[in-house]
């Protein structure tokens, strides 16, 4: 993102993704610095600073506040496959009763990657990855299936990853 479209971001897009989350409040350089980011995680502070027209050191504290304030995060994206888990799934989840504490349990669990509360034929989406299929059965059947107020699960298990992508910017 260069400069000029930074500038241009209106006041408008700004209020209206305030009041939106409820999160922090995020100008439109702090949003140009994400996209560099989110283009690539390791791209020098001096790069991002002459694409959004700050210098280094501010670029290096807004940074820092981003992720200060869990605005975003800069990990290392692996595929699971070349560091050991062979097996990856999803998992819808039934529940009885309190969606949100049975939603709780399953993200303490260190296999379930991703969990979010959904509307339609499930009550959570669960991505689970394992070593293998043994280990699979292990989390599905004796781990999530025993958390309380779990109904019923349905497995989704991935045949072939074909797209994984963080690419989705900000508005």
């Amino acid at each position: 993102m260069h400069s000029e479209a930074v500038a241009s971001r209106s006041a408008d897009q700004k209020d209206s993704r305030e009041s939106r989350n409820g999160g922090p409040q995020l100008d439109a350089v702090s949003l140009a610095i994400i996209e560099q980011l989110q283009e690539d995680g390791r791209r020098p502070y001096a790069a991002i600073g002459k694409a959004v027209g700050l210098s280094e050191a501010a670029v290096r504290q807004r940074v820092q506040k981003l992720l200060d304030q869990g605005v975003m995060q800069i990990v290392a994206v692996t595929d699971p496959l070349t560091v050991g888990f062979r097996r990856q799934a999803m998992v819808g989840v039934n529940v009885e009763g309190d969606v949100e504490s049975v939603a709780e349990a399953l993200s303490a669990m260190s296999e379930c990657e991703y969990v979010v509360m959904t509307a339609g034929s499930f009550d959570l989406m669960v991505e689970v990855v394992c070593e293998d299929d043994d280990h699979l059965l292990e989390v599905i059947n004796r781990r999530i299936r025993a958390v309380p107020g779990v109904r019923s699960t349905e497995s989704f298990v991935y045949l072939k990853l074909k797209t994984q992508t963080y690419m989705w910017g900000t508005r």
